[in-house]
């Protein structure tokens, strides 16, 4: 139990971290290449771009845990906190309805892919390892929408504030 505690506090942040540390060290490696060997190779640049792409749709979950994406929340300063969580609640579930759509979508791609055998151009493994970001990514937003519909409708049940997320600006 406490190991899926830990995961669902913390599964993004150690992706991110994985993902993030082969991207600067591959980059590193590959400067230096360039810069002392005058050669590089072609799998360093796949290997940072994937990286990045997992980054992007991982750090996008992690986000959506935090309520940490940019919105316009004007209309939240005037409101009280039953309109407020049911704004959140339905902001929630039409983030939902696109991560749905964006996962039966970006599926379709990975079974292309994975139907026809393509390969990545550099490292040539199976283009669906690059492919998947897409799904686990909307995936991890899912499982954090899920959870955030949850709390929120605890919290309205409950009469509590409605969670924000931190704010960057106040």
């Amino acid at each position: 139990m406490r190991i899926l505690h830990a995961l669902n506090q913390n599964a993004e942040r150690w992706l991110l971290l994985v993902f993030y540390i082969m991207l600067v060290a591959t980059m590193f490696i590959e400067v230096m290449r360039r810069e002392v060997l005058s050669y590089s190779s072609i799998w360093g640049e796949e290997v940072v771009r994937y990286s990045f792409i997992y980054l992007a749709w991982i750090g996008a979950a992690a986000a959506v845990k935090e309520r940490g994406h940019i919105r316009i929340d004007v209309i939240l300063h005037y409101v009280g906190p039953r309109a407020k969580a049911l704004f959140y609640i339905f902001g929630d579930l039409v983030m939902f309805a696109v991560a749905i759509v964006a996962v039966v979508y970006s599926l379709e791609t990975v079974h292309l892919a994975w139907k026809f055998g393509s390969v990545t151009d550099g490292l040539r493994v199976s283009r669906v390892w690059a492919l998947m970001a897409v799904p686990v990514g909307f995936g991890l937003v899912i499982l954090r929408l899920v959870q955030s519909f949850l709390r929120d409708v605890a919290d309205l049940r409950a009469g509590r504030p409605v969670y924000e997320g931190d704010k960057l600006f106040d």
